[in-house]
């Protein structure tokens, strides 16, 4: 039989293991695009339940540990993995309900219902990922009528493993990649974790640098953790003393003595971005091209100080319900001062701070939700890594909610734009859907590792062109992915391009591509250009 007290000890210590490990099961994305990380999510998801277990007396019933931790999970999901992940702890809740105890057969039929419940989340589901590793290690611990708890999890870990390796003959990106899937090793991280106390009665702690979560800074520039390489930003424009000169040999300096360089190469001007310890350095070389101007240079890791502690007093500000006193609410998530004001001037009532690399909570968008001063409440999640989350904020409030499909900024901005109060909240959920599809969405951002992606070599810090959320191409120049991206969005009908650059353009740069833009588009479709202020990407391209 299997004790409250031993399944609470062998959750906390699957959740300690992934947290242990979240880096590599990262590591194990294929896409190179900077997201939230499948192990990040995970652990995060997970670790919202460790601190409930540890109040929980050595005498609880399976059933409070499997309900208290699945609640805890479901509230603290981030990411399509975290939602998945909480699914299948939900299962054993339910399987576990009113169990004092539980048997193997209990736990068995409980895997079983976790597996079936994730499956159902998920609209097109795919083999080759977590849900495939669960799925396949319930039945086997179904088909294996184990005698105990050691037996039972030394078959779902081998099965998980097994399974697991197989992922890549399942899915030809991760066989191409050289990987197995990131969200099935997070389960079987976690599986493992579990099976350390169960098995041996051996708890895996966490280490104590992880203990905690750490503050995540978004930097466009490519870093976005709190351990910091290189120190110092460093920006200058090199006016050039002969024109013919190429820059190759200034960006190949510049990569040896720091990263994230962008070097862009104008007929008479070379812009220059890169991170290092020595910017006297990159000065001296950039001198030898020609004269210098417009020169700054900032101390990341001081404002990564001020940054980290922002967003822990922003983290302590809970949402306040609100009464619902009008028909129509709406709550979008979305990252960037700029970005926040002009759903603001659309409409929006609540904005969840979030999207890439930094995937919100269910928690997070629930409490939006009871925040908005309205009965009827669309949601707009704008990253298709936050849609599953959101709608498991749905099942947890009393409003009437409409989770809307949007996977970008651009496709959020079109939404409330189509938006009509004169219609009811069916109706207009119906036209803004329809609405997605009129815009199309582009977005320039770089590579966080080198990768073999769909026949594309790519390597860590070039600049990637996204059409649509998917890979279109890669480049060198951001201004000119900036061009090339925006006239492959035009399709005859055209008549409106918006441009949002991002924290890590300035303006003066954002206003140059604008103008090399302008350029090369019709007279006859207009073009705005908006600060955004967003992380990650440095232009986010809407045409319509």
């Amino acid at each position: 039989m299997l004790s409250g007290k031993i399944l609470r000890d062998a959750i906390i210590s699957g959740a300690n293991n992934i947290i242990n490990n979240k880096e590599s099961v990262d590591e194990l994305n294929v896409f190179p695009v900077p997201d939230g990380d499948t192990g990040t999510n995970m652990s995060m998801t997970i670790r919202n339940a460790v601190a409930e277990l540890n109040m929980l007396s050595d005498s609880v019933t399976v059933e409070t540990v499997a309900q208290t931790a699945a609640s805890a999970m479901l509230r603290g999901a981030r990411g399509n993995s975290g939602v998945i992940l909480s699914l299948l702890f939900r299962g054993l809740s339910k399987g576990l309900a009113g169990k004092h105890e539980a048997t193997v057969e209990d736990y068995c039929n409980a895997l079983k219902l976790g597996a079936e419940a994730a499956y159902k989340s998920v609209m097109k589901p795919t083999e080759g990922t977590i849900l495939t590793v669960a799925r396949v290690a319930a039945e086997k611990a179904n088909d294996a009528q184990c005698k105990d708890f050691p037996e039972l999890f030394d078959v779902l870990t081998t099965a998980a493993k097994e399974t697991l390796d197989q992922t890549p003959e399942m899915l030809p990106v991760l066989k191409k990649a050289g990987v197995v899937d990131a969200g099935g090793m997070g389960y079987y991280t976690i599986l493992k974790g579990m099976a350390s106390v169960i098995c041996g009665g051996v708890m895996i702690s966490a280490k104590e640098e992880t203990a905690t979560e750490k503050a995540v800074v978004t930097n466009a520039a490519g870093t976005f953790e709190t351990d910091i390489e290189f120190t110092y930003c460093t920006e200058f424009i090199v006016v050039k003393s002969d024109v013919n000169k190429d820059a190759t040999k200034l960006r190949a300096f510049l990569e040896s003595i720091g990263d994230c360089v962008v070097v862009v190469d104008d007929d008479s001007i070379i812009k220059v971005h890169v991170h290092t310890e020595h910017p006297g350095k990159a000065l001296e070389e950039g001198i030898l091209y020609g004269s210098l101007i417009n020169l700054k240079i900032e101390n990341m890791k001081e404002q990564h100080k001020g940054a980290a502690a922002k967003a822990e007093m922003q983290k302590k500000q809970k949402l306040a319900p609100a009464e619902p006193v009008k028909d129509f609410g709406f709550v979008s998530v979305t990252s960037g001062a700029g970005l926040e004001d002009l759903f603001k001037d659309l409409g929006v009532d609540v904005i969840v701070r979030g999207g890439q690399t930094m995937n919100p909570s269910t928690e997070d968008i629930l409490e939006a939700i009871n925040a908005t001063p309205a009965r009827n409440i669309f949601v707009l999640p704008n990253n298709k890594n936050i849609i599953m989350a959101a709608e498991q904020a749905v099942k947890l409030t009393d409003r009437n909610v409409i989770v809307l499909q949007t996977r970008t900024i651009p496709q959020g901005i079109t939404a409330m734009l189509a938006f009509d109060e004169s219609s009811d909240f069916s109706t207009n959920g119906v036209n803004m859907t329809k609405a997605l599809d009129n815009v199309g969405s582009g977005s320039i951002t770089f590579a966080v590792r080198d990768s073999d992606f769909e026949g594309k070599q790519i390597k860590k810090g070039e600049i990637l062109a996204m059409e649509n959320g998917k890979l279109a191409f890669v480049e060198k120049d951001v201004t000119k992915a900036l061009i090339k991206i925006t006239k492959k969005l035009i399709r005859s009908g055209s008549s409106y391009i918006t441009i949002i650059y991002g924290s890590d353009v300035t303006d003066e740069t954002a206003q140059a591509a604008f103008e090399a833009l302008r350029a090369k588009i019709s007279n006859d479709i207009e073009i705005v250009l908006v600060n955004g202020g967003q992380p990650v990407y440095y232009y986010l391209i809407s045409v319509e």
